[in-house]
């Protein structure tokens, strides 16, 4: 690595300790609505520069089409970052990557282990599983009403519990594997303790991989057949890894999406009948609605620049980093005058919520069949729900890559 290249991670590193203030916008919200000054920078154009280390632009993306086109552009714009953040000299488990972090050809060769688990036909599989750890999220409210907390009761144990029979994970193993699951996108206090936080969840699914590879013991899911189908061309740190990244974005995302999306459902009693209803193609719009205005990922894996070239309005060079704002683009105004606004009657298709392009989230289908499943068997399971706490008094996250609810007290009616 160049001596300015060295100068850029170790920058890059110090300031993640702790975001200065001016560049934290991006990962802040007022509820579930961007800051202001994530509007205010809109003002000033789709792109604006947020920061600079050591000669390298840091630009940030607010506008939905100029976004769209940043995520579809794998041939302007490298997603592997990992010379600029993290520590590569640290042990397999403790080092970042993943697909969102990988360019071509790498990507192709670890997303297509993936993709043939998440056809139509593997998902719809699945429904029945999703069912029962719904009925089975919604039984255990009932049994702890008639005031429950939503988050701990439905909005973490439904992706969870779906997640962990996606990958066959063992009952014994559950408990463990969600406490290392917390604090994975909190950034108060920088990047070090996510990679810290991490690097113990990865660490668990690679032993798990080790494991099945010696002694094959794991129940029929993704790690078991990933091992014995894959196990001879992947070792135990790239399959874990596709591991950790399942579970990374079907389930703290998920989590957050349904607590925040009930959150919002409770201010719009229309769209709550909508989903008493069940109608299919209502549901639908409910729930692409809410994936665009909540939008839980704020932020998209950062892109670096190949070659010197214009985005948006702005002169970017070779070198820099592009960081596009999900939330900005799905509240862009130029594209729908109502942004600001849950409306599903005017919901349309194209939602960022998952990603575009190359880096598309791989689990996106199986996200929204647990959100069409979930809502519609808490409305009708619990018609009546309602928040049963002053709104002044729900604490979200302050600093975070996937913003969430601390907390949703609500009374089951």
């Amino acid at each position: 690595m160049s001596l300015r290249g060295t100068a850029l991670r170790l920058a890059v590193s110090t300031a993640s300790r702790r975001l200065p203030a001016h560049v934290r916008f991006p990962l802040q919200r007022d509820g579930v609505d961007p800051v202001r000054r994530l509007d205010e920078a809109r003002a000033h154009g789709d792109v604006v520069r947020l920061t600079r280390l050591l000669g390298t632009r840091v630009w940030l993306v607010t506008g939905y089409d100029v976004a769209r086109a940043v995520l579809a552009d794998s041939d302007s714009f490298a997603n592997d970052v990992r010379q600029l953040i993290g520590r590569q000299d640290r042990a397999p488990a403790e080092r970042i990557g993943g697909l969102g972090m990988t360019d071509p050809p790498d990507h192709e060769r670890l997303r297509r282990v993936l993709t043939p688990y998440f056809t139509r036909r593997r998902l719809a599989d699945l429904q029945a599983d999703i069912d029962r750890v719904v009925a089975d999220a919604l039984d255990d409210m009932a049994a702890h009403g008639p005031e429950v907390d939503l988050v701990e009761r439905f909005g973490f144990a439904v992706p969870f519990g779906v997640i962990c029979d996606l990958l066959g994970m063992p009952e014994v193993d559950r408990l463990d594997f969600r406490q290392r699951g917390a604090a994975r996108f909190d950034l108060r206090d920088g990047t070090a303790r996510i990679f810290d936080t991490a690097a113990g969840t990865r660490q668990f699914l690679i032993d798990l991989v080790a494991s099945e590879r010696r002694d094959p013991h794991l129940p029929d899911g993704l790690l078991a057949r990933m091992v014995a189908e894959h196990g001879p061309d992947f070792d135990d740190v790239e399959l874990g890894g596709l591991a950790d990244g399942v579970f990374l974005g079907g389930y703290e995302t998920s989590a957050s999406m349904l607590s925040l999306g009930t959150w919002v459902l409770l201010q719009h009693p229309t769209a709550w009948k909508t989903l008493q209803r069940g109608e299919p193609a209502e549901v639908e719009q409910v729930v692409e609605e809410l994936l665009r205005f909540v939008c839980p990922v704020q932020i998209a894996f950062p892109r670096v620049a190949r070659r010197d070239l214009v985005v948006g309005e702005q002169a970017v060079r070779a070198g820099d980093v592009v960081v596009v704002s999900l939330t900005g683009a799905e509240r862009d105004p130029a594209r729908r005058v109502d942004a600001a606004w849950f409306d599903p009657n005017t919901a349309t298709a194209g939602t960022l919520a998952f990603g575009h392009g190359l880096h598309r989230c791989v689990g996106a289908e199986l996200a929204r069949m647990e959100l069409r499943t979930a809502l519609v068997g808490l409305a009708q399971r619990f018609p009546d729900l309602s928040l049963a706490c002053d709104p002044a008094d729900l604490r979200f996250t302050e600093l975070a890559i996937v913003h969430g609810v601390e907390a949703l007290p609500v009374r089951l009616g």
